[in-house]
């Protein structure tokens, strides 16, 4: 079974972005502070995604930086919530491990 993907949609320099909302980038600081700890405890891969790599990521996600993802899922926008995080990725680790169950089930 693979890791599970946590990502996070961010740029480079967000400042001029979380200013509006907090004054220097207290956001995805935080955000990604909440990530690595749960990391700590429960293993899965961790991606940083730079909105400033793609028109297409820049429009979609300029005025919703951070945002999570999880397993290509949306979870979060602005905030993360710890609990709910962790929460939200045990139920993906489980649901992952009954697919590999039914895969092998039906092999």
């Amino acid at each position: 079974m693979s890791k599970l993907l946590v990502e996070v949609y961010t740029k480079k320099d967000c400042n001029s972005v979380c200013k509006l909302y907090t004054g220097k980038c207290a956001l995805c600081r935080e955000a990604t502070e909440i990530i690595f700890k749960v990391n700590s405890d429960i293993p899965f891969d961790f991606k940083e995604v730079d909105i400033d790599s793609s028109e297409e990521l820049n429009r979609a996600y300029r005025d919703d930086i951070p945002t999570v993802f999880i397993n290509g899922k949306k979870a979060f926008k602005f905030k993360v919530d710890e609990t709910e995080f962790r929460k939200k990725v045990r139920k993906e680790i489980i649901k992952a491990g009954l697919m590999k169950l039914r895969k092998q089930h039906y092999s």
